[in-house]
């Protein structure tokens, strides 16, 4: 069985990144700056020359936008969809900034860090949900894959391959300029810039 090596990216900024609105399973589209990103990745895999045997992108318009743009630039096998890769949702806080959470739902943020407050809403997917789908997409994937992803799920994926505690996981970066080749039990940081 051929050697598993899958280059993962998160999608390029979007308008909701810049203002601080939290999509989960929302979508809202690239900004200039996130077009840019992409076909940055797009310029970086070809410069790379990597054969890649499949192309995968969560089914969400941001990571279909960014993996359009990535295969202008490279030629690869046809798109498929991975709901796996989708975005962990916050629920009734998809949409939402730390603002509106905080006057909808008072002081459920408190005693929160930056990285785990994620997990308190009430109707969101859980830490163990979104694990267990990012351990069951890893186990299934083999060959060269590159796989364009969301910032919480790619940091999920990576602290599953590399069997980092939930604390560990949480702290990773999410860089929008990075692309993430997990090979031989590592992740490997790979800059675009």
């Amino acid at each position: 069985m051929k050697k598993k090596d899958i280059y993962l990216i998160r999608h390029g900024e979007t308008e909701w990144n810049t203002c601080g609105r939290f999509q989960g399973k929302l979508d809202s589209p690239l900004t200039a700056q996130g077009q840019i990103q992409a076909r940055a990745f797009g310029a970086k895999i070809s410069h790379m020359k990597v054969d890649i045997d499949s192309f995968i992108s969560s089914p969400l318009g941001r990571t279909i936008q960014t993996a359009s743009i990535i295969s202008r630039c490279v030629n690869l096998s046809p798109l498929k969809l991975d709901e796996r890769l989708a975005e962990v949702s916050l629920g009734s806080w998809d949409g939402l900034t730390h603002v509106d959470i905080d006057a909808q739902w008072p002081r459920v943020l408190d005693g929160s860090t930056q990285f785990d407050w994620y997990f308190r809403s009430c109707d969101g997917e859980s830490y163990d949900t979104a694990l267990d789908r990012a351990n069951q997409w890893l186990n299934e994937t083999h060959g060269v894959i590159l796989a364009v992803s969301h910032g919480l799920i790619g940091r999920i994926i990576r602290g599953a391959y590399l069997k980092l505690s939930k604390e560990d996981t949480l702290t990773l970066p999410v860089p929008q300029n990075m692309i993430w080749r997990l090979h031989d039990n590592k992740v490997e940081p790979i800059n675009v810039d």
